[in-house]
C-alpha cells in the first residue's frame, strides 16, 4: 500500500502527515439539484448526509480540528423557503448530535453569530456547546451566520472596548490580540482548507486564520463528495512545502 498511490482506496492514511485544522466550504448543493432537475431542498437533504459522513471520517482519522461552513451572514437573503428548509436540517442535525455525541469524543463548537438564529435552534447550539464542552477528541467547529468580515468587525469593536476601560494599550494590540478576539481563539490557523463545487473563491471564510492555509480546489458538488475525494485533498496536501513567507 502506498503512501501515495493514485488510487484514493489505497491509502495508507497513517503515514500521510494530516493537517492539525482542517476547513470545508461546504459548497454545490443547490447546482447538484439542480442537475438532476430536483428542488434546492433536495440538495440540502444530502448535502446535510455527506456532512455527516465527512465529518465522522476525519474524526476517525485523528483530524484534531474541523471547521465547516454550513450559513453566512450572505445566506439569510436566499428566498425564505429555502432558509426555513436549512433551518429545519439545523434543527435535526442539533438534536441527533444531542443523542449521538453524548456518548463520543467529538466537541462542537459554534463560530458565527448565533443570535439571530430562532430560539428554538440557538438554544440546541448552547446546549450541544455544553454538553460536549469536557470532550477531549476533534472539536468540530460550525460556522453558522459566520463572515470573515464580520468576525474582524466583531473582534476590532471588543479590542476598542478594551481599549477604553484602560484593560489593554493602543501600543500593545498585535496579531496575537487579534486572534484572541476571533471565534477560533485558542485553535490553531486552518492548514488545508477544501472547497468542492469548482468554485475558485474565499467567500468570507475564516480570512484571518487563513493568511496561510493552503487551498484544494474540487470540481465535484459537496452533496457527491466522499472520503475519496478528502484523501485525494489530503495527499496533495501531505506533498507541499509549507513555507509561511519564508524560503
Amino acid at each position: 500500500m502506498g503512501i501515495f498511490s493514485n488510487n484514493p482506496n489505497d491509502i495508507d492514511i497513517s503515514k500521510i502527515k494530516l493537517p492539525e485544522h482542517l476547513g470545508i466550504i461546504m459548497d454545490g448543493n443547490g447546482r447538484w439539484a439542480k442537475k438532476r432537475g430536483l428542488p434546492r431542498s433536495a440538495g440540502h437533504k444530502a448535502g446535510a448526509s455527506t456532512f455527516r459522513k465527512i465529518s465522522r471520517y476525519c474524526s476517525d482519522i485523528g483530524i484534531k480540528y474541523l471547521t465547516l461552513y454550513a450559513f453566512s451572514t450572505e445566506n439569510w437573503s436566499r428566498p425564505k423557503e429555502e432558509v426555513d428548509t436549512l433551518m429545519k436540517y439545523f434543527k435535526e442535525y442539533l438534536e441527533e448530535a444531542l443523542r449521538d455525541f453524548a456518548d463520543d469524543t467529538i466537541r462542537l463548537k459554534f463560530l458565527g453569530d448565533i443570535s439571530a438564529f430562532p430560539n428554538e435552534i440557538s438554544e440546541l447550539m448552547v446546549k450541544n456547546e455544553e454538553l460536549s464542552s469536557a470532550h477531549e477528541g476533534m472539536i468540530l467547529n460550525l460556522a453558522m451566520n459566520y463572515g470573515g468580515r464580520a468576525e474582524l468587525v466583531r473582534a476590532v469593536k471588543k479590542i476598542c472596548q478594551k481599549a477604553v476601560s484602560g484593560e489593554i494599550s493602543p501600543e500593545s494590540i498585535d496579531e496575537k490580540t487579534i486572534s484572541d478576539f476571533l471565534y477560533t481563539k485558542g485553535q490553531p490557523d486552518p492548514d488545508l482548507i477544501i472547497r468542492p463545487s469548482g468554485e475558485h473563491r474565499t467567500s468570507n471564510f475564516l480570512l484571518w486564520q487563513s493568511a496561510y492555509a493552503e487551498y484544494y480546489i474540487d470540481d465535484v458538488l459537496w452533496p457527491d463528495y466522499t472520503k475519496e475525494h478528502l484523501n485525494r485533498a489530503l495527499i496533495e496536501y501531505s506533498r507541499r512545502n509549507r513555507r509561511f513567507g519564508g524560503v
